[in-house]
Formats: structure tokens, sequence, C-alpha cells
């Protein structure tokens, strides 16, 4: 009996095509939907996409046909409970792969913010021609918390309009994979980030949700924050306390706010932070291209080739830390793959 794999994003005919043609007739490939990848799930061998929707993943489990999955996101807590962290399941997710789309979103939310943009729209939406006061990069510090593929794009975007950039990561101590490029001033352990806050004009957080990164940013980390630096969340909501950082905007201390990741998604209609002119909100749109799917099936595709093969795999997951160490992901000069 062939392989099953299943898939559970927005595929078209001609790219699941693609997944069967490069198979080589070794695989089945059958598409499925956010309606009924519960049910197709039982019955995978391999698994590519992301499910939105309660999956029995103990039950995935006890049956024991799945044996690899292929998340279509980078964020992995869709499908890293309890269970399939403790079983023999192989997990693969997409870090790196959207890095440039995640580095773009962040300098749209920080020139925004900067440049006091969202104030000129409603301006321009009141009709009102006046000039109102603006900030700049150029002199400005930037901090970097977890400095993976996308903290590493940021950071080559940024280079040339700011002064320096220092970044904090879980993997400091291996500089060698980290600092290439020479995109960035210094490397420190994420353990010195209190350090490094009161410094820093502008932190960007790219963390992943993890029990570690829980509200990591909490009362004490804003009030550490230089008064008037720019936070920018493009990692994950849950890595910020909400409550906090609306105390530490209305207080003044923040200067300004840029989120594209916040919690609870979706924010409440309620919540103070719609009504704040020094915050802008982006809907978690930070992967977001016309190159996502294609990219991801690209990958996928590599992958699956070196899964007949009994290759290693790309962006293979540390199940316990819930992300791939840096010499598991993506690297088009060591891999000698790139989407293209």
């Amino acid at each position: 009996m062939l392989p099953k794999i299943v898939t559970c994003f927005p595929l078209t005919e001609q790219q699941l095509g693609s997944i069967r043609d490069s198979g080589h007739g070794k695989v089945e490939v059958v598409g499925s939907d956010q309606d009924r990848i519960a049910e197709d799930l039982m019955h995978a061998d391999i698994f590519c996409g992301h499910a939105k929707v309660p999956v029995d993943w103990p039950a995935v489990v006890q049956q024991g046909r799945l044996k690899w999955i292929q998340s279509s996101a980078a964020g992995l807590d869709h499908c890293l409970v309890p269970e399939v962290i403790d079983s023999e399941i192989v997990v693969t997710g997409c870090s790196c792969l959207f890095a440039p789309q995640v580095a773009e979103q962040t300098v749209a939310l920080l020139m925004g913010l900067v440049r006091r943009l969202h104030v000129f729209f409603h301006a321009q939406n009141a009709k009102q021609f006046v000039r109102r006061p603006t900030d700049n990069l150029e002199d400005k510090k930037v901090l970097i918390v977890g400095f993976g593929g996308n903290g590493q794009q940021i950071a080559r975007v940024l280079r040339p309009m700011v002064n320096s950039i220092s970044a904090t990561d879980c993997f400091a101590d291996n500089q060698h994979l980290l600092l290439k490029d020479g995109t960035i001033d210094c490397l420190e352990s994420s353990e010195d980030l209190d350090q490094l806050l009161p410094n820093s004009d502008v932190i960007i957080v790219t963390l992943p949700k993890s029990a570690a990164n829980e509200q990591l940013f909490e009362s004490d980390k804003f009030r550490l924050m230089k008064p008037g630096a720019y936070l920018i969340n493009v990692g994950r909501g849950s890595v910020v306390d909400t409550s906090a950082m609306i105390d530490s905007l209305t207080t003044g201390h923040l200067g300004g706010v840029g989120i594209d990741v916040v919690n609870p998604e979706p924010l409440p209609v309620g919540s103070p932070l719609w009504e704040m002119d020094n915050v802008i909100i982006s809907p978690h749109v930070g992967a977001q291209s016309p190159r996502r799917v294609p990219r991801t099936v690209e990958l996928f595709i590599e992958n699956m080739n070196r899964y007949l093969q009994g290759k290693k795999l790309l962006n293979l997951v540390d199940k316990q830390l819930g992300f791939p160490k840096p010499a598991d992901r993506i690297d088009h000069s060591e891999n000698g793959w790139a989407p293209s």
C-alpha cells in the first residue's frame, strides 16, 4: 500500500498534481480541507498543512499510522500537542520560509510609527493638509528579540537604515551560525535581555509561542524600556502581556507600538488599542504573500523526496523546543536548496 499524503492548505489542482508527480508513483495524495481534516488525519501516513479545527491528536497518535507532519505554518502549536511531542512522529515546519514578507511587515509597521503615517491617514480622511511632528530611524538603536530566520532577515533589511542592531537568542553560543553576514553588532543570550532593553530605541519581537516565552514582556520589561521606545511584535501575541503594554502606552512610557500579532486574537472591539494614536495594528498578515503557498509546496516536495530517500529533512523540528535548531533550519548556502 502506498503511503498516503493528506494535505490541508489552499492548494490548486495543479499544485496537488505537482506533489503527486514528484512522488513518482510512490505516494497517494489526498487534498483535504478544514471540514474533513480531523477525520482524514486518521488515515494519513504524511500530513502537510495546518488544521485550524479541533483534531483528536491523541487518537491520531494512538492509531499509529501518521509518521510525519509538514506544517504549512512556521508556528507549530496547532500540532505540537503533548501526545505528538512524546510520539515517534517527525515534525518539520516552515521556519525562514516566510522571512522576506515578515521583514517587510516589520519595516512597514516601524516606518509607519516613526513617520506617523497612521496620523496622516486620519488627517487625509478628514481632508486636513497639516504638518505634524515625525521621527526618524537614522540614529535608532534596534534590539531584535529572537534571532531566527525572521530576525536575521529583519536585520538585513534594517541594517542600512539605523544606528546599530543587537539581538538576543537562546542559541547565542552558536554565533558562527547566526552572524554570517555581519548584519548585527552583537548577539547576546536570551538571559541578557534585561540588560539590553534600557539602551534600545526599537524592540522587535520575533519569538515563537512556547512555555518559556509566554508573557515574557510583562510590566517589569516595559519599565526597563527606554522612555519613548517603539515596540514591534511580529512573533506571537502571547509573548507580550497586552494589559501591561496598554498601561505603558497609556502612561506615555512607550513611544509607540506596531503589532501584527496580539493576545487575544482577534483583538476585542472594546480594546483601548484600537483608539490609541500611537498604535498601528495589522491582523496577523506578516507571512502573507502571493508566493506563500508555492514556496510551501516547493519545500514539501523537496522534503518528500528526502523522506522517500531516507535523507535528513529540512526544518526538522526539535519537538521539545517547538522549533528547529539553527543547524536544522533552511540554509541556502549549506543545504543547497532555496525556493525558486
